[in-house]
């Protein structure tokens, strides 16, 4: 009796779940195997610091699909079990219990895990890092009396959203940084806006990286001490690699993927945080840790694994939430681009405290040619935006600007 066809995903996250779902929509009839390392089934990692943390959405709100969608889809979901190695030659993966499962395709989504500050106190009890379920509920729990003091360790987006959760409890939050926040994802104007806009909810921000943790301070690189009760950490998170660079795979910063999202094994694909792929449409490797990416990765994986022609190419679109701050960002310009043009309210005057008025987009250029954008609490355009810098041409900068111009007419 012939061997079913078996395709197996490791990691039962988001790019997972999606991954395994679009094998069973494009008509794939063998067995596919899901396996997560966490006990709990697939869910979504932005309610972790947005609204399960602030406590507006309950967590089932987080779940990719209901409980029954996998049995009654004949996914075989295995949790609470760690792949600990890749037989690529017998087309096996190792599981921590002892059982080797065969596959005829494999699709690795096995995501980041957090960077923890080689320094002393890093592990205490009040030290917080988010990146499970588990994580999330127990710094839910540390924050929601109010009453506490919050020193946030960097003022990247989980930083940020972390010491905007805080402060919506009412705790009094100081966020220790090296420089501008945003600085790596938006640069300096930019990352201004979002300091002007959390000094303006009460937060303090102070210069420096952390050099110690005691109980109940963190004390800075600058020689400065912040009594902290809690301190939540998000300085970045590193892709999980190891099984992939134990069986010899290519491996740079993430599982390095073609436009297909095939490793150099070709029976062997990653999606994800995990991946870094060829976008055809940058003309680079990119590694992308956004929702998005996983929500579109795993299903142009599992489309790839059933022989489809696949070109990941899409551009790279991340969002936010803090306060009355809500915002969307298309495209991957940090270090390559050399004129920002705005559309709508003024954010030099919001940062100079002028105006509370917080409407606008930011176009990044290049060249005169659109590389990114963020639309900040004006609705529906990402589309257009994302479109923009797929053409690939020069613009006219001052119709770009321009409120009266729409957007597609610029294309």
């Amino acid at each position: 009796m012939p061997v079913p066809e078996t395709h197996v995903i490791v990691g039962a996250s988001l790019a997972g779940a999606k991954a395994a779902q679009t094998l069973r929509e494009e008509g794939f009839t063998g067995r596919v195997v899901l396996v997560g390392e966490e006990p709990l089934r697939p869910y979504e990692r932005p309610p972790l610091t947005k609204g399960f943390l602030s406590g507006k959405d309950p967590l089932e709100k987080a779940y990719v699909h209901e409980e029954s969608w996998y049995a009654d889809n004949d996914v075989e979901l295995r949790l609470g079990v760690r792949a600990t190695g890749l037989d690529r030659a017998a087309r096996e993966v190792r599981l921590a219990d002892g059982e080797r499962v065969g596959y005829t395709k494999l699709l690795l989504a096995t995501g980041a895990s957090v960077r923890r500050p080689d320094v002393p106190g890093a592990d205490l009890d009040h030290v917080h890092y988010v990146r499970t379920v588990p994580d999330s509920e127990r710094l839910r729990a540390a924050l929601e009396s109010g009453d506490r003091r919050v020193a946030v360790v960097g003022a990247g987006w989980i930083g940020l959203e972390a010491a905007a959760a805080a402060r919506g409890y009412g705790n009094e939050v100081r966020v220790i940084a090296r420089g501008t926040p945003l600085r790596r994802s938006l640069g300096t104007e930019l990352g201004e806006v979002f300091a002007a806009l959390h000094r303006r909810h009460g937060v303090a921000f102070v210069p420096g990286g952390v050099a110690k943790i005691t109980d109940p301070s963190v004390f800075t690189t600058e020689g400065a001490e912040v009594p902290a009760d809690v301190v939540i950490v998000g300085i970045g998170a590193a892709p999980n690699t190891v099984l992939a660079e134990e069986a010899g795979l290519e491996v740079d910063d993430g599982i390095v993927v073609d436009a297909s999202l095939r490793t150099s094994d070709p029976d062997v694909y990653a999606a994800g945080d995990v991946a870094r792929a060829d976008n055809p449409l940058l003309g680079r490797r990119i590694r992308v840790e956004h929702w998005a990416n996983a929500l579109n990765g795993g299903p142009a994986a599992a489309r790839s694994m059933l022989g489809q022609p696949v070109v990941y190419d899409r551009v790279p679109y991340f969002y936010t939430d803090q306060y009355e701050l809500g915002m969307e960002a298309s495209g991957a310009w940090a270090g390559g681009y050399d004129q920002i043009v705005y559309r709508g309210s003024d954010p030099a005057a919001y940062v100079s405290g002028d105006t509370d008025d917080l409407e606008f987009i930011a176009f990044w250029l290049s060249g005169g040619r659109v590389v990114g954008g963020m639309n900040v609490n004006i609705w529906d355009v990402a589309g257009d935006v994302q479109a923009l810098i797929r053409s690939g041409e020069p613009v006219d900068t001052a119709r770009l600007a321009d409120p009266g111009v729409p957007l597609a007419d610029l294309l």
